[in-house]
């Protein structure tokens, strides 16, 4: 069964309380950063490295208010839930209208908190049934890829893959975002995700006029059709 990784960025200067969040959500098999300031999240969340965010309001540098709106200002479309001993109407209210996907008030019980991080998650990468790319199509439901109407045979490895970059397209995908994703806290061999390309290019584009995989030097790979 192919597993893609979550990984969730948690920015609270509450260095006690983060611990205790990020140590249950290693229990539930979630990835989790941890910054203290406004300014560090920003950046983070610029990265497109993370699934979700987590956001305290009072921030050291910048506010979390803040670091939501710059985020969607930015076009960054990352699920943000925000965490904060505010608890008043327009309190929330500033929080959504700022971007937020969900408001969470201190204190509050960690199966809530794991339970609408996982609702967030699921609506984010979870609302699709299928993927298509040009003629490949991706079928959620019974992991099943076509191109051409022609079935591919796929390892689960390069199932998840072609997940990843079909979910990404027509955008690129970096090489660490990929080994992330589809390999965890588990660091493949040096050479392992350069192995699996290459069988992946070989189901998808071998034999096929128009390719749709396609190398980035020095960041990663794409996804699209390229006539």
């Amino acid at each position: 069964m192919d597993v893609i990784h979550k990984h969730i960025l948690l920015v609270d200067d509450n260095i006690e309380l983060a611990k205790t969040i990020m140590e249950y959500f290693e229990i539930q098999g979630i990835n989790c950063d941890h910054v203290s300031n406004g300014m560090l999240a920003l950046k983070l969340a610029r990265s497109d490295e993370y699934d979700l965010v987590i956001l305290d309001v009072n921030l050291p540098q910048l506010s979390g208010l803040k670091v939501c709106e710059e985020m969607r200002l930015d076009g960054i479309d990352l699920p943000v839930l925000i965490l904060t001993a505010r608890s008043g109407l327009n309190d929330k209210l500033a929080g959504f209208q700022v971007g937020a996907d969900d408001y969470m008030i201190k204190p509050f019980a960690l199966e809530e908190l794991i339970a609408r991080v996982q609702v967030l998650l699921k609506r984010r990468n979870g609302a699709q049934a299928q993927f298509v790319v040009d003629d490949l199509i991706l079928d959620l439901e019974s992991r099943t890829v076509f191109r051409g109407g022609q079935e591919l045979s796929l390892s689960p490895t390069c199932y998840s893959i072609l997940k990843v970059m079909m979910r990404a397209s027509p955008s690129p995908v970096s090489k660490s975002k990929i080994i992330r994703l589809v390999w965890g806290d588990a660091s493949p061999e040096s050479n392992s995700l350069k192995v699996h390309m290459f069988k992946l290019r070989q189901a998808v584009d071998k034999g096929r006029e128009t390719k749709l995989i396609h190398t980035l030097p020095n960041f990663g790979y794409v996804l699209r059709a390229e006539h």
